[in-house]
């Protein structure tokens, strides 16, 4: 198996490759099988990161969260933490930890419960993840074991298996646009 540096490394030119126009189209197929999901129609707050450098786009869903009446946070790195601040407006946003979208106001949250949409580099079809090595969504959710746990990838991103490690948080759920994937059984096989 590869390991986590290779994968990034592949994945990373792989994501380079693809149009923006084709980042678009198969983000809004993302977002449309998203929208369907259970879990996204009941979750009263979403925890969402910010999309940044052909990551699947995020802006479809936070637009419909806000018109459903959820709450939305998007995180900020502080250290070697990540907290999240409570979304309202796209204007709150700026390039912040790595030039990655960040709200430079708003209030942050302290949510037990909700929807955490999740990025991350490579997946496979157990839903376990390679994501960009700071560990940041690992010990958040360490902290915070409630959240039901969604990633998005594109198919691109999918591999036969990716290296897991015990302090890795497997997400439940990955939405690519050419599948849904369900995690619920143990991961670490």
């Amino acid at each position: 198996m590869e390991t986590k540096q290779a994968i990034r490394k592949q994945i990373f030119a792989a994501r380079k490759r693809v149009t923006e126009e084709e980042v678009k189209s198969r983000s809004h197929l993302i977002a449309e099988k998203v929208f369907l999901l259970p879990e996204f129609q009941t979750a009263k707050r979403i925890l969402v990161y910010a999309d940044y450098n052909h990551e699947v786009m995020t802006g479809e869903l936070i637009e419909a969260a806000w018109k459903a009446g959820k709450e939305v946070a998007v995180p900020k790195v502080t250290g070697k933490e990540m907290v999240f601040i409570r979304l309202t407006d796209f204007n709150q946003l700026a390039p912040g930890y790595f030039s990655i979208p960040e709200p430079e106001t708003g209030e942050e949250i302290f949510w037990e419960e909700g929807l955490m949409i999740i990025p991350g580099v490579a997946f496979d079809k157990k839903c376990r993840r390679v994501g960009y090595g700071g560990g940041f969504y690992d010990r958040y959710l360490e902290k915070h074991p409630k959240l039901t746990r969604l990633a998005l990838g594109f198919s691109f991103q999918m591999m036969e298996k990716v290296p897991v490690e015990k302090t890795d948080i497997i997400p439940q759920i990955l939405v690519t646009e050419d599948n849904i994937y369900d995690s619920r059984e143990n991961a670490y096989e």
